[in-house]
């Protein structure tokens, strides 16, 4: 039987513009670009070139595009790449044709996502990469920064990651707090799934092998496996088996990820995707004066 294609991430539109409306009240504030008003006749016309000055896979193309199209009428947008696509130092990106104020204006707001994002989907597809053919899926974590949660996790899945839960709405995650409060593992559990409906999956964090059994006794969907060495993580791989779809966490990093991946745990989380990403370093540059 053939597998399912894989579909490509899509961001909702309104998110979009918000997010970029918002980012072009904060840099143009009450009085505007000064410095454009200042230097540019408003009926100055200019071709402007998106282009990537290093090796990674880009992220956040339809923000770039909506900071050129809402700061004001009278640009057009043209993209050469894709959300997910990897690019080369050198290579252009996108062009941008139209009012020279206004390409100057929206420059530093298009660049500053798709720099945010594009790190991190480069960032991710190393993670990914470095656990081919174990199976494993590299996920991201709640650990975002305010506001842009959305498009970091779309970012994330640009390259080749999955997502985590989005927020503490889409599903249950029993972790150790709620544990402690709760009086164990087993209550915890239980009660979570006399409160939950039946789509939505539950979750407990355990970080010893007799909480890991506690937690499949108690008919967890899933289990998060925190901070455990490889040998027991392939001890809790074999007790599930397959009961329960397994998740490792807990300082994971390059170094160690292959080795958790290989113990066949299903999902590794780690926030270093979102929290540690280098933004991927893309310039815009005026190629030629209309």
């Amino acid at each position: 039987m053939a597998s399912q294609p894989h579909m490509p991430a899509q961001l909702a539109q309104p998110l979009i513009r918000r997010a970029v409306e918002n980012a072009l009240l904060e840099d143009l504030g009450q009085a505007g670009d000064l410095t454009t008003q200042a230097t540019l006749s408003p009926s100055a016309t200019a071709i402007a070139v998106m282009n990537v000055r290093q090796t990674g896979i880009v992220s956040g193309i339809d923000l770039a595009r909506a900071a050129f199209t809402l700061i004001g009428d009278g640009l057009e947008f043209e993209a050469h790449v894709a959300d997910g696509d990897l690019v080369t130092p050198g290579q252009d990106i996108a062009t941008i044709r139209g009012n020279a104020r206004l390409i100057m204006s929206a420059e530093r707001v298009a660049l500053n996502f798709m720099c945010h994002m594009s790190g991190i989907s480069t960032f991710t597809k190393r993670f990914v990469d470095e656990v081919q053919g174990t199976g494993a899926k590299i996920c991201c974590t709640r650990k975002t920064t305010p506001g842009l949660r959305a498009f970091e996790k779309y970012a994330v899945k640009c390259g080749g990651g999955s997502n985590h839960r989005f927020g503490l709405d889409d599903a249950i995650l029993i972790k150790d707090n709620h544990i402690a409060v709760a009086g164990g593992v087993r209550q915890a559990v239980e009660a979570a799934k006399a409160f939950a409906g039946h789509l939505v999956a539950i979750e407990v964090e355990v970080d010893t092998l007799e909480q890991f059994g506690e937690a499949l006794d108690a008919g967890a969907t899933a289990v998060l496996l925190d901070n455990m060495k490889p040998k027991m993580l392939r001890e809790a791989v074999h007790a599930a088996k397959g009961s329960a779809r397994l998740e490792a966490s807990g300082g994971i990093d390059l170094d160690s990820v292959r080795k958790v991946a290989e113990t066949g745990v299903e999902f590794i989380s780690t926030s270093k995707i979102t929290m540690a990403a280098v933004p991927l370093d893309i310039g815009l540059d005026i190629k030629i004066e209309l």
